[in-house]
């Protein structure tokens, strides 16, 4: 996982600007601690930390185009750069980097190409004949961006908050499926599918056998990698399915169409809770079950506790439902650093997808469900893409996600609605579970959903509550609309979320770049309409639906 930092429209010195993005971008080294690279002129700078993935030796960055006059800070994957490349023969690449593919399609499109790249990206690009550049992020924002304005009106964009609130006035967060063209001057949305309204998904089919073939698909595409990868595996359904898949195909080098033997031929696979935890429990079954190198973390909750500041510096957040589930993550992520591990896959996604938090039980008809799962899948870069990303780039570890690629969304999203509706007969998902149910074992492909910050363990969630009771006193919740009138937190752990956060962050326009409002387990504000009970609530626990957690199938 990379990190860029760029500043255009520059109004101030040159010079001194080229320094301030060298110590900006230094701040994001966690990201890329591979190599560092800058590219200054009177009109732009662009700065880059480099976690080498792909084509070790020659992918450095920023990249540039062979009259070096376009020049590229990418930071991501391009899962299909090979297929694109071959449409582009007279193209003279200058390296071997997934990336580069964008230097092509920008001289061969303009703005218009950022559709048929398939992957997980942020970039800028610099094109020096017209004093232009050009911003884009990927479909679902798995990759973070944030773009702000120092007091000259100098403009930034950057990996990371962190990056930009020593410097700028304002910050905000880079809108996902978007591109933005200094020559057009307006963001420009090019991520539009059918599949938002539910009229267009009604009457379709829907089909197992076509959701396995996308999502082994997808899997294959993501393992493009020169360097140790290994999986996620919590022991839940999402998790060991992309395990199962992962494992087919990790004895072959996919860069070269199965030609050759993997250099790293072994899957290892990584699990965190605490001692007895039921992810720790249940991973180890499917890592047997699958032949994985297996890698338990085990985390007390002193440890968790202490690594409560640096996760929020890291996340950029003061969510409590990102926090808890991070934490545990962040910390895992160091061990996967340690075992020489540089890239994993993991399992986010497939909730929004298709239905799978336990609240999706009481939606009360097939359009509700879908218009849900719309509204979760519009909002995943502020959750579980945030947290996935950052907490595995806070130890130099990049995290795909097959679920979110974005030819297995189309299928996902495309499948009738009410195949996903949750039934006395069908529980949470169950078309994935058909699909996957040969390849797991039968406790584990018929287990029920945990919200991740459940899984690692059940008292995790109890003793950060009691740790906030503890250091938040009842007055200062109760005067919290004066201390933070935006998104004023409603619980003595989000107060004390909050205070770190801003702690980190003192800008008011960087509060704005995390959401708020109420929510049950997870669930959108809509949603809530959907039961009376939910009313009065306000838990992102998976437990806050415990009618539903405790039926048997």
């Amino acid at each position: 996982m990379c990190s860029i930092f760029s500043i255009f429209d520059l109004k101030s010195d040159p010079a001194q600007l080229r320094e301030t993005a060298l110590e900006m971008s230094k701040l994001m080294r966690h990201r890329g601690p591979d190599w560092s690279g800058i590219y200054a002129s009177e009109k732009a700078i662009l700065a880059h930390e480099r976690l080498s993935i792909v084509d070790v030796n020659n992918g450095a960055q920023p990249l540039y185009n062979e009259s070096g006059s376009n020049i590229l800070a990418v930071n991501g994957e391009i899962y299909n750069h090979r297929e694109l490349g071959a449409d582009y023969p007279d193209y003279p690449f200058q390296t071997k980097s997934d990336c580069e593919i964008i230097l092509a399609l920008y001289q061969a499109h303009g703005t218009q190409f950022l559709d048929k790249l398939n992957g997980m990206f942020a970039f800028a690009l610099y094109d020096e004949t017209q004093d232009r550049y050009l911003l884009g992020r990927d479909h679902m924002g798995i990759i973070p961006m944030y773009t702000g304005y120092d007091e000259h009106g100098n403009f930034y964009v950057a990996s990371e908050m962190k990056a930009l609130v020593p410097v700028c006035k304002t910050v905000e967060e880079f809108p996902p499926g978007h591109y933005f063209d200094s020559k057009q001057g307006e963001l420009v949305k090019y991520y539009q599918r059918d599949w938002t309204d539910y009229d267009n998904v009604k009457n379709n089919d829907a089909s197992p056998a076509a959701l396995k073939v996308a999502l082994e698909n997808s899997v294959k595409r993501q393992l493009m990698s020169d360097v140790p990868y290994g999986v996620l595996l919590s022991g839940g359904l999402d998790s060991s399915v992309i395990s199962a898949i992962t494992q087919q195909f990790a004895k072959k080098r996919v860069e070269d169409d199965d030609e050759s033997g993997a250099w790293w031929p072994q899957l290892h696979s990584f699990a965190v809770g605490l001692e007895g935890s039921p992810d720790l429990i249940a991973a180890q079954k499917v890592a047997e079950h699958l032949g994985t190198v297996h890698h338990p973390v085990h985390f007390t909750i002193r440890e968790g506790l202490d690594a409560i500041k640096d996760v929020i510096y890291h996340l950029e957040t003061y969510d409590v439902t990102t926090i808890r589930a991070s934490t545990p993550m962040y910390l895992m992520a160091r061990k996967i650093k340690a075992m020489g591990i540089k890239m994993v896959l993991s399992g986010e996604g497939s909730d929004e997808l298709l239905g799978g938090y336990l609240y999706f039980h009481k939606a009360p008809n097939a359009k509700e469900f879908h218009e849900e799962t719309v509204r979760k899948l519009n909002k995943l870069h502020m959750f579980d893409c945030a947290r996935a990303n950052k907490a595995m780039s806070a130890w130099g570890v990049e995290a795909r996600v097959p679920f979110l690629d974005k030819e297995f969304i189309d299928v996902a999203m495309t499948q009738n609605p009410d195949s996903k509706m949750i039934t006395k007969e069908r529980m949470e998902k169950h078309i994935l579970r058909e699909a996957f149910s040969d390849m797991l074992p039968e406790s584990v492909a018929w287990r029920q959903k945990e919200q991740f910050s459940d899984g690692v363990g059940y008292s995790w969630i109890d003793e950060l509550k009691a740790h906030a009771d503890h250091v938040v006193t009842d007055a200062q919740l109760e005067n919290a609309a004066f201390k933070f009138p935006y998104n004023t937190p409603d619980s003595k752990e989000g107060y004390l979320f909050r205070t770190i956060f801003e702690g980190h962050f003192p800008n008011d326009t960087a509060a704005k770049c995390v959401p708020g409002g109420k929510s049950v387990a997870c669930s959108t504000p809509e949603a809530l309409a959907w039961d009376e009970s939910f009313q009065n609530m306000n838990e992102p626990s998976g437990r806050a639906i415990a009618a539903v957690h405790n039926d048997s199938y």
